[in-house]
Parts: C-alpha cells; sequence; structure tokens
C-alpha cells in the first residue's frame, strides 16, 4: 500500500509539474504579443545618468491568473553589462504584493528604469530578461527582449577647457589731448581786456603750441573757442552775453595765435555754464553745498535753479564772490593726437629701454610678443614694476592655454578677488578640475562677465540643462553654441552656428544631417570628421549614426 501511495504521489508531482511547464510555456511563447514603448527611444546620457520610462503593454488572454512574470531590465554594452531592479507582475489568483495583470483584460503599466553611465554604454541595448514563476518552478525565457538602443552621448562634446579671454591692455594707439588757455571778463561784459591777452595762461598755452610743432608723434587737429555766462542774470541776458564773448573771444584769438598753428578753428557760444558752476561748487568747501548740489538735481529749468539758489541769502554771496567770476570766460581748446609707439617700437623697447613703458604698454607689449615665452617675461615685469593685477590675469590665461593650470591658479593667487577675470579664471581651474560646484559658485560671482556666463553654459550642459545653456551661448559662435541648439533639437540654428571645418565641426554637421535625414551628406561629414582618429571611433559606435550606417 506504501509503495502504491508513494507512486500516486510522484505522478500527482509529475503532472502537476507538466500542468506548470505548459502553462509557463504558453506564456514564453507569446512573448512577442507584449508591447514594449521606451522613452526616450534612444537612450540618451544626461547628466552622467541613464533614465527612461518603460512601457509595458500586456494583451488580454495573455497572463495567466496564477502565474508570476519577473522583468529584469539590463543595459548590455560593450565590455559588460548592469541589472536593474526587476519589474513584477502578478496574476489575478496571486496575493502577492505585485502589479496585477487581468487575464480578460490585460493592462499597461509604466516603469522607470535608471543606470549609471560607464565608459562603453555608447553602443548598447536594453533588454528584458524574463522568468515565469509557476507554482513551484522558474522558467526563464531562453532569449532577451529587446527595448531600445543607447546610449546617446552626444552632450560629452562639450568643450570643457573653459572661456577665459586676456584682460585688455588699455593702450591706445592714438591718444588725445589738448592744450587749453582762457580768458576771463568781468560782470555782463564782453570787452577782452588787454591783460588777459598777456596772462600766464595765454603764455603757456602758446608756448605749448610752439611745442608741438617740433613734435613728430603728436599733431594738431583744430581748436574750438567756446564762451560762457555765468549762471545768474537770466537767460535772455546771458545767452546775448555768451553770444557776445564768442566773438570777441574768436578776434582775441587771432591775436595772440598770431604765427601759430591752432588747426581749423571752430566757435560756440554755450550759454550759462551750470555745468562749471557744479564743478566748481563740488570742488569747494562752501556751506551748504549739499543743499546746492541737490538744487541742482532737483530742478533742470535754468531758471528755477536760480531763483532756488538766490533764496539761499547767507550762502548766495559767497557763490557771487568766489565761484561765479570764474564762469565769466571763454576757453581756448587746441585738440592734439598723440601717436603712441607701434608695434615694432614697444617690441624693440622691451629689448633696449623696457623703463620707459607703462603698464598699458608693457601689456601691448606682451600681448604681441614672439612666444608665450616672451609673453611671460614681460608680465612678469608689469607684475614686479606695478603690481599689475591685468599681468596676473594674462599671465594665468597663457598657462592654461598651455594646460599648465597649477602655474595659473598661483600666479593669480595675489590678483584682487573680486575682479570678474580672476573670478572666472579661478572657475575655469576648478571646471578643469572636475569641480562642479566649487566652479559654479566662481562663475555666478562674476557676475555679468560675458565669459563666466559661456563656462556656466558649459556647466548646464554636464547636468542637462540644455535650454539654459542654449540662451546663455545664443551668438557666441562658439563649438558650444552648436552643440547646444543640438541637444535642444533647434537644427537649422546649429547648422547656421558652425563656421569652421576643423573635425569637430564636422562632426556636428554629421549629427545635425543625420537627425534630418540626410544620409549622404552626414555620410561626408562623418568621413571628414573621420580625419580624427578620435573622432572616427566615437563615429563606429555613435547611436546618432545608427540610421546612417
Amino acid at each position: 500500500m506504501r509503495k502504491n501511495f508513494f507512486n500516486i504521489v510522484l505522478v500527482a508531482i509529475a503532472s502537476l509539474a507538466l500542468v506548470s511547464c505548459n502553462n509557463a510555456q504558453k506564456m514564453i511563447d507569446g512573448a512577442n504579443l507584449i508591447n514594449w514603448n521606451c522613452n526616450p527611444e534612444v537612450l540618451e546620457v544626461v547628466a552622467g545618468n541613464i533614465n527612461a520610462d518603460v512601457t509595458v503593454t500586456f494583451p488580454a488572454d495573455y497572463f495567466l491568473p496564477k502565474a508570476i512574470l519577473e522583468v529584469t531590465p539590463v543595459l548590455v554594452y560593450e565590455g559588460g553589462e548592469v541589472a536593474g531592479k526587476p519589474f513584477m507582475y502578478q496574476g489575478e489568483k496571486i496575493t502577492e504584493n505585485y502589479k496585477t495583470v487581468s487575464k480578460a483584460n490585460g493592462a499597461t503599466i509604466k516603469e522607470s528604469v535608471h543606470f549609471g553611465y560607464v565608459p562603453g554604454m555608447e553602443k548598447s541595448q536594453l533588454v528584458a530578461r524574463a522568468k515565469v514563476i509557476y507554482g513551484a518552478g522558474e522558467y526563464p525565457f531562453p532569449f532577451d527582449i529587446k527595448i531600445a538602443d543607447g546610449a546617446n552621448t552626444t552632450y560629452m562634446l562639450v568643450e570643457k577647457d573653459g572661456t577665459f579671454p586676456f584682460a585688455p591692455s588699455g593702450y591706445q594707439a592714438i591718444i588725445p589731448e589738448t592744450a587749453e588757455a582762457q580768458i576771463m571778463y568781468l560782470i555782463n561784459s564782453a570787452d577782452v581786456r588787454n591783460s588777459e591777452l598777456k596772462s600766464a595762461d595765454i603764455k603757456a598755452w602758446q608756448e605749448a603750441l610752439k611745442a608741438l610743432e617740433n613734435d613728430e608723434r603728436r599733431e594738431i587737429k583744430g581748436t574750438e573757442v567756446i564762451a560762457y555766462a555765468s549762471p545768474d542774470g537770466g537767460v535772455t541776458l546771458n545767452d546775448k552775453l555768451s553770444a557776445n564773448r564768442e566773438k570777441s573771444a574768436s578776434k582775441a584769438l587771432k591775436k595772440v595765435a598770431k604765427k601759430l598753428n591752432t588747426g581749423d578753428v571752430t566757435t560756440k557760444a554755450s550759454g550759462q555754464d551750470w555745468e562749471g558752476f557744479q564743478a566748481l561748487v563740488n570742488a569747494s568747501n562752501i556751506e551748504d553745498k549739499e543743499l546746492i548740489l541737490r538744487v541742482l538735481s532737483m530742478y533742470s529749468d535754468p531758471t528755477v535753479r536760480e531763483r532756488e539758489i538766490k533764496n539761499m541769502s547767507a550762502v548766495y554771496s559767497t557763490l557771487a564772490k568766489n565761484v561765479l567770476p570764474q564762469l565769466r570766460r571763454a576757453r581756448f581748446v587746441t585738440n592734439v593726437e598723440f601717436t603712441n609707439y607701434t608695434v615694432e617700437e614697444l617690441a624693440q623697447l622691451v629689448e633696449s629701454n623696457i623703463d620707459v613703458l607703462d603698464e598699458p604698454a608693457l601689456l601691448e607689449a606682451a600681448a604681441n610678443a614672439k612666444d608665450n615665452a616672451a609673453k611671460l617675461a614681460i608680465y612678469k615685469q608689469a607684475i614686479k614694476k606695478f603690481n599689475s593685477d591685468k599681468a596676473r590675469v594674462n599671465s594665468a590665461v597663457v598657462y592654461l592655454q598651455e594646460g599648465k593650470d597649477s602655474d595659473a591658479k598661483s600666479v593669480i593667487a595675489s590678483a584682487d578677488k573680486n575682479c570678474p577675470y580672476v573670478k572666472n579664471l579661478n572657475g575655469v581651474i576648478a571646471l578643469r578640475a572636475g569641480k562642479i560646484v566649487e566652479a559654479s559658485e566662481c562663475f555666478e560671482a562674476a557676475g555679468d562677465f560675458a565669459a563666466a556666463k559661456q563656462n556656466l553654459a558649459v556647466i548646464d550642459i554636464l547636468q542637462g540643462r540644455y535650454n539654459d545653456a542654449a540662451k546663455k551661448l545664443a551668438g557666441t559662435k562658439s563649438c558650444n553654441e552648436t552643440l547646444a541648439f543640438i541637444l535642444t533639437n533647434q537644427l537649422d540654428k546649429a547648422s547656421a552656428s558652425i563656421k569652421g571645418t576643423c573635425p569637430k565641426c564636422s562632426y556636428k554637421k554629421a549629427i545635425i544631417a543625420a537627425r534630418q535625414g540626410k544620409v549622404a551628406e552626414a555620410k561626408a561629414a562623418i568621413e571628414a570628421a573621420s580625419k580624427n582618429a578620435d573622432l572616427a571611433a566615437r563615429a563606429e559606435k555613435d547611436v546618432e549614426f545608427i540610421k546612417v550606417r
């Protein structure tokens, strides 16, 4: 009896196993009925991560009430694979805490997958590995189910060396100068007194014009005669007085400038000299000075100004004695252009007489030096002689161009920390070191500094804020501008922004063409980009070109 009972049990177990196997096999055989949809269709790496939404649709009559389906998303790539968290589904008669799929109606269920990027994943596939759990048995699908291709790494084309302009030298090839004198008038008078024509001011002006005749670097461009009236006595009176002084001053100029080169002479009657009045008051120690200046800022009408100031009876007598007489005048202003040292002359002076060069001249000489070693030597002189922060900044730029980040950091360590050039440079050094948070803080602190704004866009790209990057880079005509337009799928703008013909430019052209479905154009651009070995290797794996190969 025991033997018979044992045999009956074995038969029952075998029958149950056979039923389980047959039911599981039905679900395996019907795998092609399951619909898998991935968003995005091609996986994309964003800020070092691959995230996607997978929508699984089970049709009616597929899922068995007593079955469990375990689906593991796996990213398979060159050099390895990584499994995500399994999706668990159950039939209606299973009491586990999984997502239930009705046999009669099926179900559509949305899942999320996440993988951290590692090199090699740029050529990969997202697959589902499934097994049916039925009764006591587990029945793996003997095949992987492809969900999506991956992974797009186009954002990694971002240029991360940073943007770091030289500080301007401030050097002027032509420097405007003036030689000036003035003649003074008595109150309500337009007559030029003989004493004014012989004043020390006029004599100094005459000597200056004589000296200019033999100065090869200075050229007289013309002389202005500008006549004024003090702002008292009314607008009408002073306009007429200023016009009469213009006439008398013009005649006086001809007398004192006889045989002197003044260039072309122009004349002007400026009326009441409120600008000069404000300057004299501002430079004085007059009581109620701030009140007077406030009146000038509050009122633009000259009549109101004059009335309000005269109402300050205590101070007006001081103004009438010490300020107003200085405004009854005509000025002779001779405009001169000084031609500064040429590039060649600067180079000669660096070698023969560097001490005669001021800070802007040294910076300009360095900017035009023949090589980086010469630039750095001149910047060193500017730092030593003038404690020049501009020279420190520009030295750091040279070091960064050479990839000597530590030297760059060292040379700006003693520069003004509030200088936007310095803040930007510190940000670039941090960016190159992979210190994204520190770099971002430096660039933000630089305010509206254009280079810092471009560098912030690099961080935007690295962190997946492509729209922000595109806004910051618009109009910069940079490689990163083109990339930002590609990443935001503004392909026409991206194409228009490419100006160069280098392999990197060609690679971006290939991406644009591939996205636009221009296969022949994309292939030609890939061929041009493949002159660079690294880009050639990248193109072989780049999912941007799946439809081009």
